[in-house]
């Protein structure tokens, strides 16, 4: 496992660690420089990375990544709508109209998915419900004036998803409740992983046309002179 550190203001890849728990990157955090000068880290979901982050950048604010919050949301309503209505569990058409944006859905999708959810009001719920924190989350750059109904929705959300029956969404609930602050900062801040994760998948193309690398050092540097 790979623990990546990437500078979103020059594109480029700060530096790759081997491993992704704290006691494995705490001597190379230690000795970091720089770290007072870092102000925002933009990160998923992952409680490690976030004890990190506040033990080694105390000056830098944490920003949950946009996507990783919404695929995350996304994930656990698809599974659930599996439970529900398990017959139509691998019908891809219909799991394909479940995961796009309402706006994104032509007359006819639309007529298609509306016939479907009339026949199915839990799960429609289920969609309507998820297309509305889908349309919350997503702005970016906003004002402190223009966050403030923002954040009230958003408790409101947090409230309903603990008070489902289902183990999973009052989970996620949870989940959302224990990252409200970082998700909050969303709304603010301009940037996202996309970037880092771009580079990810850099990483694994480079990695795959050498046929893996036995030395991780070649590995490293390797990644830093193709993303530097």
């Amino acid at each position: 496992m790979l623990f990546m550190s990437a500078a979103l203001r020059r594109h480029r890849v700060f530096d790759v660690v081997m491993g992704r728990s704290e006691a494995s990157l705490e001597g190379y955090l230690t000795r970091l420089g720089g770290k007072e000068r870092v102000r925002v880290v933009c990160m998923d979901l992952s409680s490690t990375y976030r004890a990190i982050v506040r033990k080694h950048f105390p000056q830098a604010l944490i920003v949950s990544d946009r996507f990783h919050v919404i695929r995350l949301i996304g994930h656990h309503i698809h599974q659930l709508w599996r439970q529900i209505d398990p017959s139509h569990r691998w019908n891809r058409g219909l799991l394909s109209l479940l995961r796009r944006r309402a706006d994104r859905l032509d007359p006819e999708q639309r007529e298609k998915l509306d016939v479907y959810l009339q026949a199915h009001p839990a799960i429609a719920s289920l969609y309507q419900f998820k297309q509305r924190l889908w349309d919350l989350l997503r702005p970016h750059g906003l004002t402190p004036v223009a966050c403030r109904p923002r954040i009230r929705e958003f408790l409101d959300c947090i409230r309903q998803l603990k008070e489902s029956s289902f183990a999973s969404l009052a989970s996620r609930g949870q989940t959302l409740e224990d990252w409200q602050e970082e998700i909050a900062r969303m709304w603010r801040f301009s940037r996202n992983n996309g970037i880092t994760e771009g580079f990810h998948t850099k990483m694994e193309m480079i990695s795959r046309r050498a046929f893996g690398f036995k030395n991780f050092d070649n590995y490293r540097l390797r990644v830093r002179a193709c993303c530097g």
